[in-house]
């Protein structure tokens, strides 16, 4: 088999085969194949596209090219949840220690972000003392004894996924849909959970920036994961507005712990709890309705902020973070940007925004670059509020 004849076949609109597939994941992994021909079938695949079989295959052989997880010792039906990323989402934060409240236990591997849309394991890493890098035998424990646990994607995970992502963000092939699908769900399907809830983000401050990408994207990431015998269920939300109010690493675990307070902004609320009940329903814990009243008892009697205490306590963090908020890094600079006229704010760009949070030293521009935690934005108004001259619309926080 050549790589060369595979590279020609998909260019030529043709399908490829397991055996293909396989022989060009095994040669990825062991550095056989020149980064030059993985790059040409990278894009014969962004310009081509794949078939669900195609998109489903590469998604198993890249998560059999590492670690599978074995979660059995775990008693109870594990459900995982992964979000395709946006500015200000921060649900992972709310959304597992709910869950996990009610009784399922969330066994949840995470990334780092690139870019604007930040990742989960990034603002767990800004509560002081956190551990995200645990071994196999710690994540297990404790989800045995606290029902919850949230780390980073072990590295000898999708190694397959690892080498590939570096090329395609270097290649304009990242935006590829099969290529994206079958990237979250090799990282999903070898983190061992045995139903998996999928959160896919839509419009401005998203990768997937319209309706119909968004839903061809959840729609493929659902077979793949029947494909592979994991019920797989997909929301379909919205990303043209920041999802609460802050945006940025500390800022943002702030802003989930008044969640769980139940002081947190409405957006925010209300998706976490619907991405909670569809968990607790992935887990067979009754009809939608049900598992919605049991994820709002879970907040509402602070049973969740309780539980996110218990993790943070059991990962090493400082769990006085969780009431005195001094105790996170506090930014050297606040600027506060102040309204010039009266009036209401018609929409809010999340793209822009989480440029600007990225400048401010909140984000990525490549996988190695470091993160300012302390860094952000806060805003104050939402879309269709009103606005007095001289009020605060947004306060910027940084280190430069």
């Amino acid at each position: 088999m050549r790589m060369y004849d595979i590279i020609e076949k998909k260019r030529d609109n043709s399908e490829l085969s397991y055996e293909e597939l396989k022989f060009f994941v095994d040669g990825v992994c062991k550095e056989s194949i020149p980064d030059y021909q993985v790059s040409a079938l990278l894009m014969a695949i962004f310009l081509r596209g794949m078939s669900p079989r195609e998109t489903s295959d590469l998604a198993m052989l890249m998560a059999e090219s590492g670690e599978i997880l074995d979660l059995s010792p775990v008693n109870g039906i594990k459900v995982d949840k992964h979000s395709t990323g946006g500015v200000g989402d921060k649900t992972t934060l709310v959304v597992a220690p709910i869950v996990a409240a009610c009784g399922v236990p969330v066994i949840k591997m995470s990334g780092r972000g690139l870019g604007f849309t930040g990742g989960t394991v990034d603002k767990l890493e800004s509560i002081p003392g956190f551990r995200t890098s645990l071994g196999k035998g710690e994540i297990i424990r404790n989800a045995e004894k606290h029902g919850i646990s949230l780390t980073g994607h072990g590295a000898e995970m999708v190694p397959a996924d690892k080498k590939l992502y570096a090329l395609r963000d270097v290649t304009a092939t990242v935006d590829s849909i099969p290529l994206i699908a079958s990237s979250i769900m090799s990282k999903k399907i070898a983190s061992g959970a045995d139903k998996i809830l999928l959160d896919v983000k839509c419009g401005k401050g998203a990768f997937i920036k319209t309706l119909e990408d968004a839903m061809e994207l959840a729609g493929l990431m659902v077979d793949i994961g029947k494909r592979v015998k994991k019920e797989t269920a997909a929301l379909v939300t919205n990303m043209d507005s920041p999802l609460g109010n802050a945006v940025g690493n500390i800022l943002e675990v702030i802003e989930a712990i008044e969640t769980l307070k139940g002081k947190g902004p409405a957006d925010l609320e209300t998706l976490s709890l619907e991405l909670a009940a569809h968990m607790l329903f992935l887990a067979g814990q009754g009809e939608i309705e049900y598992c919605r009243r049991m994820a709002k008892d879970a907040l509402d009697s602070r049973k969740a902020l309780e539980k996110l205490r218990e993790m943070v306590n059991a990962q090493g963090g400082d769990e006085e973070a969780l009431d005195n908020y001094t105790v996170f890094k506090q930014a050297l600079y606040r600027r506060e940007i102040k309204s010039e006229k009266d009036g209401f704010v018609e929409s809010i760009d999340a793209g822009l925004i989480g440029r600007a949070s990225v400048v401010l030293g909140a984000g990525r521009e490549t996988k190695d670059s470091p993160v300012d935690h302390s860094a952000g934005i806060y805003l104050y108004k939402k879309p269709g509020t009103m606005v007095e001259k001289g009020e605060t619309l947004a306060t910027l926080y940084t280190n430069n």
